[in-house]
């Protein structure tokens, strides 16, 4: 028998052996893939989150100076932390008019002022805030804004009447000057401030961070308003 043959029939066995041993070494790999999948993919998606959750820690910083609660899936990734008590976002000048008449056996007196005063509406940072990242969301927990301040601007004397023994005095003037902050505070709650505040944290949220996933705010009740 010619040489040539023999080796031929020596390696087809040798081949198909070899076929055989990389056709195994392949399913093992695949199947090796496939059962570290779950974890690549997981592994990934907290890196993922973790990104976001630095973004969302500095686009706070700049906005409110201010560190939020950060969880990542339910684990605590930052603790909060704000060297400020307050974050204002928005202000509003207000115009004010009020006027005070008493009336006392016939004779009447009158006081009538008007004040200005800006308005500012924004968020209690000693209140809980805390944002929770989810693979298919990102959550935001926050108190709802509130009147922070009212700064007196300027005040002007109107009318000051006198009856003929009626006479306006001292503490007169002075209760009706207390009683325009109070009034200003409240035009400023029932013109819609505080939820105009709350829109406006979002919008700047939102435009700082371009989000791939939704963002949903969750207001709650400042302890002690409610």
């Amino acid at each position: 028998m010619p040489k040539s043959a023999s080796r031929k029939r020596i390696s087809w066995p040798i081949a198909l052996t070899l076929i055989v041993l990389i056709g195994a070494g392949l399913i093992l790999v695949i199947l090796l893939r496939i059962e570290s999948w779950p974890a690549r993919t997981a592994s990934k998606s907290v890196d993922e989150l973790e990104r976001l959750g630095k973004e969302l820690r500095s686009a706070f910083v700049d906005i409110a100076h201010l560190q939020p609660r950060i969880t990542i899936n339910n684990r605590v990734y930052l603790e909060q932390s704000s060297p400020t008590t307050e974050l204002s976002i928005m202000s509003r000048r207000m115009e004010i008019e009020h006027e005070f008449q008493s009336t006392w056996a016939g004779s009447s007196k009158r006081v009538k002022l008007h004040g200005t005063f800006l308005a500012r509406a924004g968020f209690d940072l000693r209140q809980s805030f805390s944002i929770d990242l989810r693979p298919d969301e990102v959550i935001l927990q926050l108190p709802h804004a509130q009147i922070l301040g009212v700064e007196q601007q300027q005040v002007d004397v109107l009318t000051l009447e006198n009856g003929f023994w009626n006479r306006i005095s001292a503490s007169d003037v002075e209760n009706e000057l207390a009683i325009l902050p109070q009034l200003a505070r409240q035009k400023a709650i029932e013109g819609n401030l505080p939820a105009e505040a709350e829109r406006s944290l979002q919008d700047q949220l939102e435009a700082r961070l371009r989000l791939s996933k939704p963002l949903r705010l969750i207001f709650t009740t400042p302890q002690g308003q409610q």
